[in-house]
């Protein structure tokens, strides 16, 4: 039989059969996907094969899982060098940000875009919390939105507390499987519940002595949206490490950059000391569609491989 899980608890998950059907599951022995080293066998999104295990408790037994299509994957904060996949089968990712309790960083969003351009999930980013901004917020939302929509990424602006802008997140969603990701406190929960208050998601304030988001949400979660299409939420991340991108090949996850790198002298260019760099030579002639700020966290993120995320 047929089904999808829509909850990892890490030892239990929770699927959905084809019929519409949900039950408990765990694994059968341990799963190996060819080319896939994960501390999780089992994501949110994964289609998978079960075995009824026990009628009267409506428990089944995964016994296989199909080839996924794409997924997201982090390295997990404690063990730098082994990849936790977040989730998987996915259409888009939605990306909440806010530059205002708490504040996103650029890095955290890059780092974020990269995971999309490396792993094929087509991005959209949402600056929430638009009712708090003043000037100042206002005009930084400004500089990014010209510069991610000069690369070719959606931006929006919202605020789900007052409603502005939900209506546009709401069709964007519509029979799509999408990723809802970003830092503890950006909105997420407030935003599922205002499409689909009969799910009714804790929410937290921020926190008021660090600035940091509360994580309300503990697993991984997909829900099916009346209107069509499916959303997953994510636990609150603080940091997201990058995984399985080399130095050298990091530029190619940058699209600005990647149409460049034909023009450097060296085929392995990573842009920071190389003579005849196209990509330099763009950032700092300010002549090309490479924003210093982009350069700056590409440089940063480069330095971080193979190191604590610092984002």
């Amino acid at each position: 039989m047929k089904a999808t899980v829509y909850k990892s608890t890490g030892s239990w998950y929770v699927v959905k059969t084809e019929p519409g059907e949900t039950m408990n599951a765990r694994i059968k022995g341990i799963f190996k996907i060819d080319g896939i080293t994960s501390t999780n066998p089992i994501a949110v999104g994964d289609e998978v094969t079960i075995e009824m295990e026990n009628e009267t408790e409506q428990t089944v037994t995964i016994t296989d899982i199909n080839e996924r299509r794409n997924y997201i994957a982090r390295t997990t904060p404690h063990h730098n060098f082994q990849r936790h996949i977040v989730a998987s089968n996915l259409d888009q990712l939605l990306l909440f940000a806010t530059l205002k309790e708490p504040r996103t960083s650029q890095g955290f969003i890059d780092r974020f875009l990269i995971a999309a351009e490396a792993f094929h999930v087509p991005p959209v980013i949402v600056f929430n919390k638009s009712d708090l901004y003043r000037k100042k917020e206002l005009q930084k939302f400004d500089e990014l939105k010209e510069i991610y929509a000069a690369i070719g990424y959606t931006v929006l602006l919202t605020s789900i507390e007052q409603n502005s802008g939900v209506e546009e997140l709401r069709d964007a969603l519509k029979n799509k499987v999408t990723l809802l990701a970003g830092h503890s406190g950006v909105g997420k929960s407030t935003f599922i519940n205002a499409i689909f208050p009969e799910i009714n998601l804790r929410t937290q304030d921020v926190s008021g002595w660090s600035g940091k988001g509360m994580h309300t949400t503990t697993f991984a979660e997909m829900f099916d949206l009346p209107f069509g299409g499916k959303i997953i939420d994510t636990p609150g991340i603080r940091e997201f490490g990058i995984t399985d991108i080399p130095k050298e090949e990091l530029s190619h996850y940058f699209p600005e950059m990647r149409k460049h790198l034909h023009e450097c002298q060296f085929n392995n260019c990573i842009h920071i000391n190389e003579p005849g760099c196209a990509v330099k030579r763009i950032v700092e002639n300010g002549e090309g569609d490479i924003a210093m700020e982009r350069y700056v966290s590409y440089y940063n993120i480069l330095e971080s491989i193979n190191k604590s995320p610092r984002y």
